[in-house]
């Protein structure tokens, strides 16, 4: 008996016996049984095809796709692809016929089975062309691929070509300083973007006709990394350069994707440096002797890449040189720091270089979906007035994979925002010298 919620068996018993159309039709109508097949796919209608008419069909399909003249590689490639008689044949059809050439009529004698084979004339194709029947369309050949160009016709293009050519700027050649600008580029606060900012704007210089030096004053080595200078444990570095007195000569490396770059590259042995260069005289001196000593003639600019401190390290950067470059990060905590790093210069210029200014503050990080990046902009550009350059270099991915590369982002993506921001900031600081000398 079939309970009130419709759960058991119900009260009469169903036939499922397929002898009579009555019987089958109950079965379909409360959703059991095989539904009827059309007459015209019926086992009848199958079985009373004559075995002309299928051996007929199956020819015609047999030749439609023996037409199909393939190479087993296209098959792989899962395009065009259909098998017969447990073969692969894969059609390379053409709209248009080869430049320079046409489809030759179809020549040869008809196989043994009642029907030609289409074969398309390739070059190179073991089997001639034969006749082709009025029902099936020949095979036009493609074009043929092009061949790979040879290494000798190949023009070699250097990183730095590449760059400019991507970048597509009309001047080639920014204006040259009247004498060699030393910059140090300083902030105590870590993850600002120094070595980033030294990077890629000794880069720019460099790719528009100046002579850059790169001094890595990091123990990290960070800005040797990035351009590709080898600074294993025990090479030569600033290190032998501030302990042993080395010339700096003997420590610099030219950067070879990008000509005009030039760089002094710094070793983990840097870290233990400052301990000792404590008992030394004019401890604080002793790069400024080393950039005294070394022949900066030819130079435009040198970049002094700092470590994220204030230690003896950086203040040999800020006595070496005469302008300070601050990468300011668009945070609230850059600006908590930023007090400190302008007392540590105000001391080192009444005590010890006079000539040292602040000539340059970039902004980096911007994010501009904030209103805090918006609003420490503006903090910045009220405080410090015309030294903060109108650039601002927004969050990029590109300018943190470039490194990895071993290349600046200028020439690992010169379309990148990244990219153009710090090409923007490096024109803007090179024009500026023009204008204030």
């Amino acid at each position: 008996m079939a309970s009130p919620d419709a759960v058991g068996w119900p009260d009469e018993a169903v036939g499922f016996s397929f002898g009579s159309a009555r019987d089958e039709s109950r079965l379909v109508a409360v959703g059991l049984g095989w539904p009827r097949l059309p007459a015209q796919a019926s086992h009848a209608a199958v079985q009373d095809e004559s075995p002309a008419q299928a051996e007929q069909a199956l020819s015609a399909v047999s030749r439609e796709t023996d037409a199909r003249n393939v190479s087993v590689p296209a098959e792989a490639q899962g395009s065009g692809t259909v098998r017969t008689r447990g073969k692969p044949a894969t059609a390379a059809v053409s709209a248009a016929p080869a430049p320079g050439g046409g489809v030759p009529p179809p020549t040869g004698a008809a196989d043994g089975h009642g029907g030609g084979v289409a074969t398309a004339d390739v070059p190179g194709s073991p089997q001639p062309p034969v006749t082709v029947p009025a029902q099936v369309r020949a095979v036009t050949p493609g074009p043929a691929p092009a061949a790979p160009m040879s290494p000798a016709r190949m023009t070699a293009m250097s990183p730095a070509q590449a760059a400019l050519a991507a970048l597509g700027e009309t001047e080639r050649e920014w204006p040259h300083p009247p004498s060699c600008r030393v910059i140090t580029i300083a902030n105590q606060k870590g993850g600002v973007g120094k070595t980033t900012t030294a990077v890629n704007l000794a880069a720019c210089l460099a790719l528009h006709g100046t002579q850059v030096l790169v001094v890595d004053l990091d123990p990290q080595g960070n800005a040797s990394t990035a351009l590709d200078i080898d600074h294993r444990a025990g090479k030569p570095s600033v290190y032998n350069v501030l302990v042993d007195d080395q010339p700096l000569a003997g420590i610099v490396q030219h950067v070879s994707a990008i000509p005009g770059l030039y760089c002094a590259p710094a070793t983990i042995d840097l870290a233990g440096a400052e301990i000792e260069l404590v008992p030394m005289v004019a401890r604080e001196a002793r790069l400024n002797r080393a950039l005294a000593s070394y022949d900066a003639s030819g130079l435009d600019y040198i970049l002094i890449d700092c470590p994220p401190s204030l230690g003896l390290l950086t203040v040999n950067a800020l006595v070496a040189a005469t302008e300070v470059l601050i990468p300011i990060q668009c945070e609230y905590y850059a600006l908590e720091g930023l007090e400190q790093l302008l007392r540590t210069v105000d001391l080192v210029k009444g005590h010890l270089n006079p000539d040292l200014r602040i000539s340059t503050i970039l902004l980096t990080m911007y994010d501009g979906r904030t209103r805090l990046a918006a609003q420490v902009a503006d903090e910045v550009r009220e405080h410090f007035g015309e030294v903060v350059l109108n650039a601002i270099i927004p969050r990029s991915v590109r300018v943190s994979e470039a490194p990895s590369y071993g290349q600046s982002v200028i020439t690992y993506d010169p379309g990148s925002s990244g990219a153009q921001a710090y090409l923007d900031a490096a024109r803007e600081m090179a024009f500026r010298a023009v204008l204030r000398d």
